[in-house]
């Protein structure tokens, strides 16, 4: 490799970061489905050519695919070797939970590029699709005791070689999903990125050379390592300790443990879950490429000037016991992994909150309450409604939370009001903050938020929800108290009900004008209640997020002279 002065590798870092962020945004225009089109789910970056590892990844993309696009790679790698045919042009496509990590529902394309007639890195897509089959319209399937419950499941397979695509393989992939024209719509948006991404990177190397960029990549993953080495030196050595829980796995309702053991020594660290639950028979299990991946988001959030690099992840180990639901193998269903990586999240902070808590911000609301509601319109044709939505964010040393905000496992926004119904046939009765479920503290929670979803059609529906933090509230930190935990219920003739499970139900019958509902959980509160100032609470109380009685309960200051 050839030395590379500061002033050219900011600017090749800047082109090759623009390269990715076109490549989303390319995905973003093109895409069918709200959950890619609207909410962003999706990702792509630039990989390395022999290892995998993440190189540059596009600032729209969600940053759990940061590390486990990695282990994506490594598999087409692999199944290149083995085969023995990688040509130019090649693209692969799959959909594996337990190679590429995260779940069934992110479909995976990458895509060799090459320069010279050597290959020089890969450009990769993933993209969460709208339906890929199995038992739950939406995929999300709180029962599922294995992957083929959840989704069809797709190996590394090529859906183009040296530039011709295979139609084979989209026939297979359209038989196998609900939503057909979706899937071609958003299987298109994917192509056309990776077509911009290789024209771009053309450009890139006719201005600088194939040696430049290549030492510009090199350096990239250096300085992210070193930059990473430097945070930790700034921390106290020491060992600290989190644990926290999920509801239930979706078939037994009993309580799952993710326990961490933080250690910083120096310039390393490591991240140990030994002790977490064993691998269970619902999908809240997750592979270990998205563990990994996890262990990457928490640090990037707690460390935020790092780079988007695989080189961050050099100083630290992370530790997971084989036969953990942290690890689990092939054929577990893992269709849940939103929840798991949430919790993981979670106790990362709490355990560095001991080390050092002005760095780290409380729980957030730890639950996408992935909704799914579907039916048959009155011409047979099937319409699938699945989205996510917000909750609380915690307090920090310096603020309050984020009201209403997207979980940290991501940058993804959650769709428009105005889009789902538009698309589908049903109505927000309301969609509004949720009072009083913000933990106290000096810096309070942020609110959740309240959806009440109303079904239009004369046919009916049917909804499913893959929820948590119904029964283990969001916890605060340095002495701030819990969110308000997670609450849903759906309308039948007799009136509202909850599930047994709390959190998780299938194959909900909906008839014409009747509803589910979602209150999300609120974030944690940062420092103690009795430190938050009057004028503070005043405001709170004036905006709605806040009630006199709760404030009165829980501050025990006369706050009504502060004003707001």
């Amino acid at each position: 490799m050839m030395e590379i002065d500061p002033i050219t590798l900011s600017v090749l870092a800047g082109r090759m970061e623009q390269i990715a962020d076109e490549m989303d945004a390319t995905l973003f225009r093109a895409a069918f489905n709200p959950i890619i089109a609207e909410a962003h789910d999706a990702s792509h970056g630039l990989y390395h050519a022999s290892t995998g590892d993440t190189l540059v990844q596009g600032k729209s993309g969600l940053p759990i695919f940061v590390g486990v696009m990695s282990f994506a790679v490594q598999a087409v790698i692999e199944k290149a070797a083995k085969d023995g045919d990688l040509t130019d042009g090649d693209i692969y496509i799959f959909n594996d939970a337990h190679i590429g990590g995260t779940h069934l529902s992110d479909m995976r394309l990458v895509r060799p590029y090459y320069r010279d007639g050597q290959l020089f890195c890969y450009l990769a897509s993933v993209g969460h699709w709208h339906d890929v089959g199995g038992a739950v319209p939406g995929n999300y399937n709180p029962a599922a005791t294995d992957v083929f419950q959840e989704a069809f499941v797709l190996p590394p397979v090529k859906l183009a070689r040296a530039g011709k695509i295979n139609q084979d393989i989209i026939d297979i992939l359209l038989r196998n999903t609900r939503l057909p024209q979706s899937a071609m719509g958003d299987l298109n948006g994917q192509l056309g990125a990776l077509d911009l991404g290789i024209k771009r990177m053309d450009e890139l190397l006719d201005e600088y050379s194939g040696p430049t960029v290549a030492s510009a990549l090199d350096a990239l993953g250096h300085r992210a390592e070193a930059l990473m080495r430097a945070e930790l030196t700034d921390l106290p050595n020491g060992r600290w300790e989190a644990e926290d829980f999920l509801d239930n796995d979706g078939i037994v309702d009993e309580p799952l443990s993710i326990k961490v053991a933080l250690e910083i020594k120096d310039d390393q660290m490591t991240l140990d879950f030994t002790g977490s639950a064993p691998q269970c028979a619902g999908p809240v299990n997750i592979a270990l490429p998205t563990t990994v991946a996890t262990a990457y988001v928490a640090v990037k959030h707690i460390f935020p000037a790092l780079p988007a690099n695989a080189g961050v992840m050099r100083p630290i180990d992370v530790i997971v016991p084989e036969g953990s639901l942290l690890s689990a193998v092939f054929p577990a269903p893992t269709g849940g992994y939103t929840e798991t990586i949430l919790r993981m999240i979670d106790v990362v902070f709490s355990a560095f909150a001991k080390a050092a808590p002005t760095r780290v911000v409380a729980n957030a609301y730890g639950t996408i309450n992935a909704l799914s509601i579907a039916g048959k319109r009155a011409n047979g044709q099937p319409w699938v409604m699945f989205s996510f939505y917000g909750g609380g964010h915690g307090g920090s040393v310096e603020t309050d939370g984020l009201n209403h905000g997207n979980a940290p496992i991501s940058t993804a926004t959650i769709p428009p009001m105005e889009i789902l119904e538009a698309a589908y046939p049903v109505m927000f009765r309301t969609w509004g903050l949720r009072a009083d479920s913000g933990g106290h503290g000096t810096q309070r929670g942020g609110v959740g938020a309240i959806y009440e979803i109303e079904v239009l059609e004369d046919n009916g529906a049917e909804a499913f929800l893959f929820g948590e933090r119904g029964k283990f509230a969001p916890k605060g930190i340095v002495q701030g108290e819990e969110g308000a935990m997670n609450v849903f219920s759906y309308e039948q003739d007799e009136g509202w009900q909850n599930p047994p499970l709390v959190s998780k139900m299938r194959g909900i019958k909906l008839r014409q004008g009747q509803a589910v509902r979602l209150e999300t959980p609120g974030g944690g509160g940062y420092g103690p209640a009795s430190a938050r100032a009057a004028r503070d609470i005043a405001r709170d109380v004036a905006r709605g997020l806040v009630s006199a009685n709760a404030a009165d309960q829980a501050y025990g200051i006369d706050w009504r002279e502060a004003g707001p």
